[in-house]
């Protein structure tokens, strides 16, 4: 699956961390792609070489979003 991140933060701080084809994918110009990976965690441990604060989106990577 193809990762990206949103190169915008969230008001709490976060860059949120999306699968191709997600509902909240932010827009083109707004977000980095990270790469292809099995796994969010291993798009958001990508993403965090980027933005320290990251985390993964609570609608398509929701196994790796954290309240």
């Amino acid at each position: 699956m193809r990762y990206y991140v949103n190169m915008n933060s969230q008001q709490n701080g976060d860059h949120e961390v999306h699968k191709s084809g997600c509902t909240w994918m932010p827009d083109v110009e707004n977000r980095k792609y990270l790469g292809n990976f099995d796994y969010c965690y291993q798009a958001v441990n990508e993403s965090r070489k980027h933005y320290r604060q990251t985390n993964g989106c609570y609608y398509c990577s929701n196994a790796c979003h954290t309240q």
